[in-house]
């Protein structure tokens, strides 16, 4: 089974059509949303495991123009 997380991307002005289009490109983001609040896109990542999200999210996602701060939340499993 896969490990997911939600990524919280805030964005500079003017650059989030930018972003959402770019992350879109990133075979292990399997959403992408313009989202209201204090966060301007959520992204859904999957991966192997911790370790591939969280290389994942530095190499793939980090990178992307326009990015200025991301919080990663790893889903968690109840049942």
């Amino acid at each position: 089974m896969a490990t997911r997380s939600f990524v919280l991307i805030e964005t500079s002005v003017g650059r989030t059509k930018e972003v959402v289009a770019a992350l879109k490109g990133v075979r292990e983001v399997i959403s992408v949303d313009a989202v209201t609040g204090p966060y301007d896109i959520i992204a859904v990542v999957e991966a192997q495991d911790l370790n591939s999200v969280g290389d994942v999210v530095t190499s793939r996602v980090h990178v992307v123009p326009g990015i200025v701060r991301t919080v990663t939340c790893l889903a968690v499993s109840l049942a």
